[in-house]
């Protein structure tokens, strides 16, 4: 079980990774950014996009509103300014979202459409929470070793440094 803490922290933590991961790739050249790098959504560029539409679905879900279109494996901002742009916008909005969460609402089921499995699913609500974050975490991890590979360091990850 988790908190409204530690969601508050962990949109925090989330907001702090992302502009380091974004500072980082924005020494990279577009072609760098979107060359095929052989990590499971290719290249830098379409992860950051992957990390994005997921996140946008997930508040989508959790807000009562429909999915965000295109798909957690197309690139929905080709443009590395436009989607550092969105990104901004919504770490904001997923740190302000995090501020209103309330422990009872954690507690409850929450039940979904997976576009994974196809069909209605149910899970407790603290788990699919902690999801987005674990999710933007591992994905970020992809993202760092590409950039190690090009000799590019993102500095202190541990959320205790922050």
């Amino acid at each position: 079980m988790i908190s409204p803490e530690h969601c508050r922290l962990m949109a925090e933590y989330n907001h702090w990774m992302n502009e380091k991961v974004y500072s980082t790739s924005l020494k990279l050249s577009d072609f760098q950014r979107k060359e095929d790098r052989g990590a499971f959504f290719k290249s830098i560029h379409s992860t950051l996009n992957h990390i994005l539409w997921v996140d946008m679905s997930w508040m989508a879900r959790f807000q009562g509103q429909d999915l965000t279109k295109g798909s957690a494996s197309s690139d929905s901002y080709s443009d590395f300014e436009e989607l550092t742009c969105v990104r901004k916008e919504y770490d904001s909005k997923i740190i302000e979202w995090s501020k209103g969460i309330r422990q009872d609402w954690l507690e409850a089921p929450f039940r979904f459409f997976s576009v994974v499995y196809q069909r209605e699913l149910e899970k407790p609500t603290w788990v699919l929470v902690d999801h987005i974050f674990n999710h933007q975490t591992h994905h970020r991890g992809q993202i760092t070793t590409l950039l190690s590979q090009f000799g590019l360091d993102v500095g202190v990850t541990d959320l205790a440094w922050m």
